[in-house]
């Protein structure tokens, strides 16, 4: 295949001081797996796919992330230690040296597109040091035609230089690695790191400003999927709450496994591939990502089984946060173009730990912004490194480290979206532990989980009675196909009830506390639906 693109792909990057020796434009799958085994930085496994390492960085660096402040961001951007500043003078200052740094190197330059709906396409042009790193964009990205690859111009760039490092003192960062936003010259330089990871939410999180901010539609961090009739249902959920598990159903078209946006009459997937957890991955429990690892895929710090090219999953020992990265068409069920209607269901999703929240309820929409914007969940003992007992968990609009503005910006787009189609159904489910805290209870089987799901979509859950929790105020279903009816009412399923009491009061002020620094710009009707908190429980 031929180098697609316009006639001197030096010349388009003249113009933006960079000046290489060779430049491999809009490169297929194939060419840049073989030049990434030639030059000596990944090998091809048993299933086909690229197995790469990316360094030092084997994940996200949220410390190190910058969005420059300038009068388009001043007043608009929620400043923060998840949005911190970096001066215009310090970004010119970096781009002069990283550009000088890639002068007479060879390149990879790819065309690119974000957003599956027309009307929000947002162009992309990347640059990287290394052909890996560009089959990652291909993976991830929306791929154009060849025909608009020859007359598209990027709205936004990507200049990702994982051997640039920055010193401090000069360029204005925390340490030699960053990821910089410029919403003025919309640019996102990358240096010190080669995560590809950075690329992928870099975009996200100018979108997370874009849509809401310029356009007023909705941005999500959530899966998607697409029934028979063409019902939409969200599934937002933090890590380990079952997010890509429930939302990978034979019988439902995937959307778009984790970041979409919501305007009048679409749900539509920003991203053209997956990039999945693959640790302890098994064909058994995850057979679409399973089967997505194939020519064209990218897995990332991994090893091999001794003396094969079998990639072993279960060893974590480079890092916990395994990956894979894919396109969409992997998967046999995706829908393309990744487009849907308007959600008919929500389902936030949460690993309560506590054993308090129940297995499913229903929200009015107070409780949908307030849940919303709280984005709960709780780690179990031994995830993580000091963590021996439940710890709860909260993280706005279920991705708070990619919100450009503040959360209840997002929280009130949601509410207005409930308000334009009242017929939308907003569920919270408890993927954790019922019957007593992680310990002493059980865990909520996966079977129950995807019964209640499956009953909330059908419209089962419309013919059912409802109690009111006593503290959360949640309406619960007291019947449910295919789930014993005592698992319902979580309450019930605890042998000391006082103590389940009393332990719902200590998590509803867990909820009011991480609530504080959002209150004073949430509406009434949000604060309203805040759960009762006793004192001195």
């Amino acid at each position: 295949m031929q180098e697609i693109g316009l006639k001197n792909p030096s010349a388009q990057l003249s113009d933006l001081g960079i000046h290489p020796s060779k430049v491999n434009w809009n490169l297929s799958p194939k060419e840049l797996s073989d030049q990434t085994v030639a030059l000596g930085q990944g090998t091809i496994t048993n299933m086909g796919a690229l197995a790469v390492r990316t360094g030092k960085f084997t994940g996200r660096s949220p410390k190190d992330k910058f969005t420059v402040k300038d009068s388009i961001t001043e007043n608009s951007v929620d400043w923060s230690d998840i949005n911190i500043a970096i001066s215009p003078e310090h970004f010119d200052k970096i781009y002069q040296d990283i550009t000088a740094h890639l002068a007479q190197k060879e390149l990879w330059v790819r065309d690119a597109y974000a957003c599956a709906d027309p009307k929000h396409r947002l162009n992309i042009r990347v640059i990287n040091e290394a052909p890996w790193a560009n089959l990652f964009c291909y993976d991830l990205f929306l791929r154009p035609s060849e025909d608009e690859i020859k007359t598209q111009n990027p709205d936004w760039t990507i200049i990702q230089a994982p051997g640039f490092e920055a010193d401090p003192a000069v360029h204005g960062t925390r340490q030699a690695n960053f990821t910089i936003v410029n919403f003025t010259k919309r640019m996102i330089l990358i240096g010190g790191s080669a995560y590809t990871g950075e690329m992928k939410k870099g975009i996200f999180g100018v979108l997370n400003y874009i849509l809401p901010h310029e356009k007023g539609v909705l941005s999500m961090h959530c899966s998607a999927n697409e029934g028979e009739s063409g019902d939409v249902a969200l599934f937002f959920g933090l890590s380990g709450t079952g997010k890509t598990t429930l939302s990978a159903d034979p019988q439902r078209k995937l959307i778009g496994d984790d970041e979409h946006g919501w305007d009048d009459g679409s749900v539509f997937n920003f991203e053209g591939g997956c990039y999945a957890k693959c640790i302890d991955l098994t064909e058994e429990k995850e057979p679409q990502i399973y089967g997505a690892i194939k020519p064209n895929a990218l897995v990332e710090n991994t090893t091999y089984i001794d003396g094969t090219n079998e990639v072993n999953f279960m060893d974590g020992s480079i890092t916990e946060n395994t990956r894979v990265a894919y396109p969409i068409f992997h998967i046999n069920n995706a829908k393309e173009p990744s487009i849907g209607g308007d959600p008919k269901n929500i389902f936030f999703l949460t690993c309560d730990a506590y054993g308090i929240l129940p297995p499913i309820s229903r929200l009015n929409k107070g409780q949908a912004m307030y849940s919303f914007i709280s984005g709960y969940t709780a780690k179990v003992a031994g995830t993580e490194v000091g963590v021996t007992e439940p710890q709860a968990t909260f993280s706005a609009c279920f991705g708070r480290a990619f919100l450009p503005l503040h959360p209840t910006r997002y929280a009130e787009l949601l509410g207005k979206k409930l308000d334009e189609h009242p017929d939308v159904k907003v569920w919270l489910v408890n993927t954790g532990w019922s019957g007593g805290p992680y310990g002493v209870g059980n865990r909520m089987k996966l079977s129950y989980t995807r019964a209640m799901i499956t009953a909330a979509i059908n419209g089962s859950l419309d013919q059912v009675e409802y109690e009111s929790h006593p503290v959360f105020g949640f309406d619960m279903p007291v019947t449910c196909p295919d789930v014993p009816s005592e698992l319902l009412i979580p309450q019930s399923t605890w042998e000391n009830k006082e103590e389940y009491t009393r332990k719902a009061y200590e998590l509803a002020a867990m909820f009011v506390k991480n609530f504080e620094k959002y209150a004073n710009k949430a509406n009434e009707e949000i604060l309203a639906a805040a759960p009762k908190v006793l004192e001195n429980v």
